[in-house]
């Protein structure tokens, strides 16, 4: 068994770790109904559903396994979602809201468990931090159905990996049991966790090749990559399981999930997106779309921690086998960070809105940037306690500053850029900002409170009609009782658009009502009362979204 090398503990950081960690219980608690219903979630909840229908039935009920394009995904978190609706006190999105902010806990606390596995207490407080700070992750948690539960099942299966790396030649059973299970839970959300059995076999490739570097024999080294793979066998035999579970398209077929996967690299889906002020179909992207965005969406201390990472990984590469066992296991956290992007970039596969479909890269690299930023502080602190001490009060001051960004962008966290670009500022117009409408539940209050103080405080008498220039479903959830959705904008009182693809700009009108971050509009709300919306057929729209308008006619006051 290898024996990972001595890393420094830290009493005061394990406590700080458990204790930030359970302060987040309550804090989702209190932040969980501050998010909007994504586009997403009408669709996933109904598809947890006809999961569940199809076991209630007894097989015979599987619409599930032709729901949209969803079949081609597990079911794991939707599932658990619809099984905990009926016994909550709270509605339905909210209910999966919750589920997902404690999936996110349970995401940094598979971030702290292997930055501290790989470099001490310390440096695991500050991959749990770091992570916790990286607004892509955090924003993504609560109403993401897919890619951030997976972005925490992939993480909690990096680290099964790496235990399982330390351990060899014989991991134990209850480490192999984490294996199966994470490994099985990832694939129950996306098939794209297939890639977790490259990443083992890199890790037990590096541990040959060391051993091989050291002098064993050829022989020898294949009687034991032999029995490593007889004693991990049980694990895929789990995952496989725990997969079907959540997944019952997969094992209508032996290829479905290798189907699924090939059918997902090169999906064509009537959406596009927004990278540097171009429209893109999501299967024709540029190839630098995915590495850009995550350039831009990181926060500058990530980024400078991988910049550190790197150059001290090109430096190993210098010293001769055989390396240790943390060495080994930096390669195979680095490898999950990065593998994946370059495969999206080798291959040209198709990327949803933003960052979302890469979304579970970004734990590994958070890590490595915090393992990074670590091994800096040992290495200033080695040659003056003065410069260790400097350092961790600049790391402590640009923590404090990303928190404070944070704090302001909420409940929109995910649409946070870099000073890179220009931050928020810098993105609007040329990069996706609020593409899930997560701004919605706001423009309706502040709609609420604008038709409030025109009534002067007194009950609103009437019921307004309202057009939405996003996803309705998304908005209707949260109308009070005095709006109603109009679906034709001519008829309508009042219009909420979302900036993100222009839709606000179709309509010259001032806005009533603006939700912004750092000066930016997300979603905005149009007085429509006293206008006439009539058909111009020589309008061109600035994207083919927008089904009305137009231009308008003032006939008078409301």
């Amino acid at each position: 068994m290898m024996t990972p090398d001595a890393l420094p503990r830290s009493p005061l950081c394990r406590y700080l770790a458990r204790a930030l960690l359970l302060l987040l219980v309550p804090l989702v608690l209190l932040v969980f109904q501050d998010y909007g219903v994504s586009n997403d979630e009408l669709v996933q909840s109904t598809y947890g559903k006809l999961l569940l229908d199809y076991y209630r039935s007894g097989f015979s009920n599987d619409a599930a396994l032709h729901y949209l394009d969803l079949y081609r995904y597990g079911g794991a978190f939707d599932m658990i979602a619809a099984l905990l609706v009926p016994l909550s006190p709270f509605g339905e999105y909210e209910t999966r809201h919750l589920l997902g902010g404690l999936l996110g806990i349970v995401g940094l606390l598979g971030a702290w468990r292997l930055g501290r596995l790989l470099g001490g207490d310390r440096a695991g407080l500050l991959a749990l931090v770091l992570l916790l700070l990286t607004p892509c992750f955090i924003g993504h948690s609560f109403t993401n159905p897919k890619d951030a539960p997976f972005a925490t099942a992939m993480l909690w299966a990096v680290y099964a990996i790496v235990r399982v790396q330390h351990e060899l030649p014989r991991p134990s059973a209850r480490t192999l049991t984490l294996l199966g299970v994470t490994i099985g839970l990832a694939l129950s959300v996306r098939v794209g966790a297939i890639l977790l059995g490259p990443y083992l076999a890199l890790g037990v490739l590096l541990w040959l090749a060391g051993r091989w570097r050291a002098g064993e024999r050829p022989g020898v080294l294949a009687a034991d990559a032999a029995r490593v793979a007889l004693r991990c066998a049980p694990a895929f035999v789990l995952a496989y399981v725990v997969m079907g579970v959540f997944w019952p398209y997969a094992w209508q077929s032996p290829l479905n999930p290798l189907k699924t996967l090939g059918e997902f690299s090169h999906v064509a889906f009537p959406i596009e997106t927004l990278a540097a002020g171009e429209w893109y179909p999501v299967n024709a992207i540029p190839r630098w779309y995915v590495p850009a965005y995550l350039v831009f969406t990181l926060p500058e201390i990530v980024l400078a921690g991988l910049a550190s990472g790197l150059a001290f990984a090109l430096l190993r590469l210098r010293h001769r086998w055989p390396m240790s066992a943390r060495a080994q296991s930096l390669y195979v956290l680095g490898t999950a960070g990065v593998l994946p992007v370059l495969i999206a970039v080798a291959l040209h596969t198709t990327a949803y809105n933003g960052l979302r479909h890469f979304l579970f890269v970004v734990p590994p690299l958070v890590v490595c940037a915090a393992l990074a930023l670590e091994r800096m502080h040992e290495m200033l602190a080695a040659r003056a306690p003065l410069h260790g001490r400097l350092h961790t009060l600049a790391l402590a001051a640009l923590l404090a500053v990303q928190a404070g960004i944070l704090g302001y962008l909420h409940p929109h966290q995910y649409i946070y850029y870099n000073v890179l670009i220009g931050g928020v500022p810098g993105a609007a117009d040329r990069w996706e900002l609020d593409y899930w409408g997560n701004s919605l539940p706001e423009a309706i209050d502040g709609l609420a409170e604008y038709l409030t103080n025109e009534y002067e405080g007194a009950p609103i008498a009437r019921r307004y009609r309202v057009a939405v220039c996003g996803k309705e479903e998304s908005a209707r959830y949260y109308f009070p009782d005095f709006l109603v959705f109009e679906p034709r904008w001519e008829s309508a009182d009042f219009l909420i658009a979302l900036t993100n693809d222009g839709c606000d700009e179709q309509l010259r009108l001032p806005n009533a009502v603006e939700i912004d971050r750092f000066g930016v509009p997300l979603s905005v709300v149009k007085d429509l009362r006293g206008y006439v919306l009539e058909y111009n057929p020589a309008f061109k729209p600035h994207r083919s979204r927008p089904k009305f308008l137009l231009y308008l006619r003032r006939y008078g006051k409301p």
